[in-house]
């Protein structure tokens, strides 16, 4: 009960804040046709494999819109900021675990970023371009357990970045580092099977895909569903990680501030 609580109340204080969101919607579909266009650019002289026209556009902007549920989070799930004002103490001293506590809270942010910016800006590509629709609502299912594990590893990686607050004095850097191996390695503006060798390799070596390129793929009907089992493996290992840091972070909290 506790943590559907703390989910809510993120999830409320976002609200207060929807006219300046608008902005970054509009930020984001200016993008989002920037990269459809290049696309449709290319496709004069290519046929873009399996996918086609219709399939790159449909790729980029379902990718476009899932930013806002699998890469766009919190920084660190604001455990940096805790660390610099002195409050993890507090919050590693509560009965609640920390690592549930912060998660609880992003899901919250994670269903107000999906209901004002995944959906408005869906629908607006929906109107603008001839979008894919998934042929079957078992394709709508599984896309949407896609989007929730791709979401969970996000909470996951971001946790431990803050974390990592703990034994540095700064680790707003490593979430864009962590944002920029995503653009990179989750195909999400080029599809993991068009990257070089080397990179296709590194991808396949992590976790990156599961944020944009097998959701995307679903959701065109050209993954399988049993993909996901990789997805969600990923999400059980990184889940022991974060309780195990969780387990060093009591033993070693240094405030920088408090």
């Amino acid at each position: 009960m506790l943590f559907l609580v703390l989910a809510r109340k993120s999830y409320l204080r976002n609200l207060q804040y929807r006219s300046s969101h608008m902005i970054h919607n509009i930020a984001s579909c200016l993008f989002g046709f920037i990269y459809i266009y290049i696309w449709v650019g290319i496709a004069d002289d290519n046929s873009l494999g399996e996918y086609g026209v219709n399939g790159m556009i449909s790729y980029v902007a379902f990718n476009q819109c899932s930013l806002w549920v699998t890469t766009f989070l919190t920084h660190g799930l604001g455990i940096g900021q805790s660390v610099r004002t002195g409050q993890i103490a507090t919050d590693l001293t509560r009965p609640a675990h920390l690592f549930y506590q912060s998660m609880s809270k992003e899901w919250g942010q994670i269903a107000y970023q999906f209901t004002y910016k995944f959906v408005p800006i869906y629908l607006l590509y929906f109107i603008v371009f001839p979008l894919h629709v998934p042929g079957s609502w078992a394709t709508v299912a599984w896309t949407a357990a896609a989007l929730l594990a791709g979401a969970y590893i996000s909470i996951c990686v971001n946790y431990l970045i803050g974390a990592a607050a703990l034994w540095t004095t700064e680790s707003h850097w490593l979430y864009w580092v962590n944002i920029a191996f995503s653009q990179l390695l989750s195909g999400f503006l080029i599809p993991v099977d068009w990257l070089p060798g080397w990179l296709q390799s590194a991808s396949g070596a992590s976790f990156y895909p599961f944020l944009h390129y097998i959701p995307a793929k679903i959701y065109l009907g050209l993954e399988r569903a049993d993909a996901l089992f990789a997805a969600y493996a990923w999400a059980a290992g990184l889940t022991l990680l974060c309780l195990a840091v969780t387990g060093l972070m009591r033993r070693n909290v240094e405030v920088q501030g408090g």
